[in-house]
Order: structure tokens, then sequence, then C-alpha cells
């Protein structure tokens, strides 16, 4: 198998103990996971949360980066089956749904590398590992960011960064229903056909590879993960009851 290229910190690094904040959220409504995201990297700017891994799946939803085009959905925003929402993370349209695990580091970078490239890299070597785990031949493409298995394509990336405190992420896709991805040009690309790891291995279970995932995070970023249940002050906000085309802009 291929080298991950990755990065470890050193292993006194990792025995100083740095610790990530662990959150496995179940499903939760896109809107709530942003306001969550927004709130946790104040936050963090403040030094007032230690860094943080969300671990979730989303309802069906889809989200444009901050210079995305409208030209890739294949649909009338104004009359979409499901919300669209314009957000700070970069990268062209996606879509979310159930099946799909999503995970969005809170991470101050000033800890690991300033470097966006390199924390694009270690986000793609997370999710290599965690395949690599089954045997997939997960792998880069030369110029693009994601992770692709025979062509297809199974794991995107997107991200925020401000004041070297990341946000948004990465989602891998299990075993969702890609039909909404018919709807758009997904990230993009024409002709790049997207995929879910249930193709290559139908009896996959979601549980177990949030598992693999979770212990190959804490490997490539060299930390200890620490679970524990969401904070009560992350109380859910109201969701909207139609689709929307929501636009946020966001502070440098």
């Amino acid at each position: 198998m291929n080298s991950a290229n990755v990065t470890y910190r050193s292993e006194r690094d990792a025995a100083v103990g740095s610790k990530v904040q662990l959150y496995e959220c179940g499903l939760v409504p896109y809107l709530t996971a942003w306001d969550w995201q927004r709130r946790l990297v104040a936050e963090r700017k403040q030094n007032a949360a230690a860094d943080l891994l969300l671990l979730m799946q989303h309802p069906e939803v889809y989200t444009l980066g901050q210079g995305a085009s409208l030209k890739h959905l294949r649909f009338d925003p104004d009359r979409a089956e499901y919300a669209l929402y314009r957000v700070e993370r970069g990268g062209e349209v996606t879509y979310h749904c159930p099946g799909q695990l999503v995970g969005y580091p809170i991470l101050n970078l000033q800890h690991y590398q300033t470097d966006l490239h390199w924390y694009l890299r270690q986000l793609e070597a997370v999710l290599l590992r965690t395949l690599w785990h089954y045997d997939l031949p997960a792998e880069r493409i030369a110029g693009l960011t994601g992770v692709w298995i025979e062509g297809y394509k199974v794991a995107t990336i997107g991200i925020k960064v401000s004041r070297w405190i990341t946000m948004h992420g990465f989602a891998l896709n299990i075993c969702p229903d890609l039909s909404g991805f018919e709807r758009i040009v997904p990230c993009g690309l024409t002709g790049r056909p997207v995929g879910r790891l249930t193709q290559f291995l139908p009896e996959l279970d979601f549980a177990e590879v949030q598992q693999v995932l979770r212990r190959q995070f804490a490997a490539v970023f060299g930390v200890q993960l620490v679970g524990g249940d969401i904070p009560d002050s992350l109380v859910p906000i109201p969701q909207p009851t139609s689709a929307t085309l929501q636009t946020e802009s966001s502070a440098v």
C-alpha cells in the first residue's frame, strides 16, 4: 500500500499528551452543526476551549463553498427539494446525507504546523489510512483534494482557517444514498464519479469505520482523543422549514 505521505508529531509530543475533545454526535441538522462550529471556533480563539473533533451525519443538505459557482447546480436553488447553504469553507458544491461520516476538526494549527497544505494532506492521510485498514486501494489524485478508489471519489475535504483555528473538514461516503449527487456537479469536477465504500465492501459497518477513523486521526495528528457529551451550552438552534440559500461571510 502506498505511503500516505504523512508527517507525524514526535513521540515526545504525543507522550506529553496533546488531548483533543471528541464529540460523536449522531445525526445533526446542518445548521445546528454549523452554529456549533462557529461558537466553538470563537471559544478556541480565546483559549476558552480545547482542540476538538466533531463526528456526525447530516440529513440531506447541499453546501457551497464561499467562492463556489451556482453553475454546478443542476436545479433551481429557489425550488430545491433540500436546503442549500453557502458557507465559509473553500471548494465547490457538495452534498451531505445519512450514511456519510462528516468530521469537523477545530484545531489550533499553531500547536501542529502553520501550513494549510500540510493540514489538508494530514486530513487526507487520516482518510487513506482508514480505508487501507480494510485493504481498499484508496489513493490521492495529483492536483485534486480528496480520496479516491478506482476512480470514484469517496471522500471530500473543505476547510476554513482563521487565525490558525480550523473549521469545516471532511466527509467520507460509507453507505449513503448517492442519488443526491446527481443534482450537482460534485466539487465542480465534471466526469469524476462519486462513490461509497459499500460499493467495494457491501457488509461494511458504519460504526466500525467511525471507530477506525478515530484511531487513525489520533495517530496521524499525534493526539489523544477524549470522548464526552455535547456541552449543554451547545443547544440546538431553530431549523428552516423550507429550502433556502443562506450566505454567511466570515471574518479573516
